[in-house]
């Protein structure tokens, strides 16, 4: 178990029905043992992958309102932060504010931040929350887990080969990340997507690469899962990066595999999968993620 005093405030969508977002992060959090206060940077009926959706858009006011109310009661102190989806300049601003104010309460709070923008070229944040990510929000994190595509807007650099990945990665070493982990990039093959992580831990710097195979479907959360297992790994493994990708990719092959799977069952032979039927099968995996099988194996490269 996480132990009574490790305490994770995420950031992050929320929606009613299906799984992502904080529906996304919490479970599997609450699963290895970790307490978990939510806010919820949009709350709507489901995502926005389906026909329709309806809901709300929480401001930066409401965030002050509701980071006040724990200040005023005592009740700000923790020893992660996890950041996700966030659709407007204002509020992320103002979750540079809550950042600061967290590590002012607890300097060893650990700061992970998915900088959810945009996949395969294309942004679905508007533009101008890249130079608050670049310039306010990446300097204050300590993990940070992007895709190809998110490395290459906040770095301004294409990643076209493992030499690039590693230059983007030491540039967000430089801006004072400790951990990047590059969730996906396309420099594998059909078969298989690539990861990439480097940890910086005093002065010495492990870098690894990792295969990971790609499934025939595409699903709704999967980011999300990725940086909430991430930060649960890299805990219990004390910052053993090795182990804590090899279990986060590990738990979420499990979980992919099961929602293929049971959406398969779900269509029958002759239909075709929906967003409904690809919504994440978490709870039917909850020994996978207390006890990940070890398949996916990482490779340290040399630095």
């Amino acid at each position: 178990m996480a132990g009574a005093n490790v305490r994770v405030l995420s950031i992050q969508s929320h929606v009613v029905s299906g799984y992502v977002g904080n529906k996304s992060a919490c479970f599997p959090l609450q699963v290895l043992g970790f307490e978990v206060d939510t806010i919820n940077s949009v709350q709507f009926s489901n995502h926005t992958g389906y026909k329709n959706f309806t809901g709300q858009v929480l401001d930066d006011t409401q965030l002050d309102d509701l980071v006040d109310g724990l200040k005023t009661n005592g009740i700000d102190h923790y020893s992660h932060l996890l950041t996700g989806y966030i659709g407007s300049r204002s509020f992320l601003r103002k979750v540079k504010s809550v950042v600061e104010h967290l590590k002012t309460v607890n300097p060893n709070l650990i700061y992970v931040c998915d900088p959810v923008m945009g996949d395969h070229g294309k942004m679905y944040v508007p533009e101008e929350l890249l130079p608050v990510y670049r310039e306010h929000i990446v300097p204050l994190a300590d993990i940070i887990t992007p895709n190809q595509y998110e490395a290459e807007l906040l770095s301004g650099k294409k990643i076209r080969n493992e030499g690039d990945a590693a230059e983007v990665m030491e540039w967000f070493h430089h801006q004072g990340v400790k951990t990047v982990v590059l969730s996906s990039t396309e420099l594998g093959s059909e078969n298989k997507l690539v990861g990439m992580a480097s940890s910086m831990n005093n002065r010495s710097k492990t870098r690894l690469q990792v295969h990971i195979p790609r499934l025939p479907a595409n699903f709704t959360g999967t980011g999300d899962l990725f940086a909430a297992l991430l930060l649960g790994w890299m805990h219990h493994t004390h910052n053993n990066l090795k182990k804590a990708v090899e279990n986060t990719l590990n738990t979420m092959q499990t979980i992919l595999h099961r929602t293929l799977d049971m959406a398969r069952s779900e269509a029958g032979p002759d239909s075709s999968l929906t967003v409904k039927h690809l919504e994440l099968k978490m709870v039917q995996s909850l020994d996978d993620i207390r006890n990940p099988e070890a398949k996916i194996k990482a490779t340290i490269l040399d630095n």
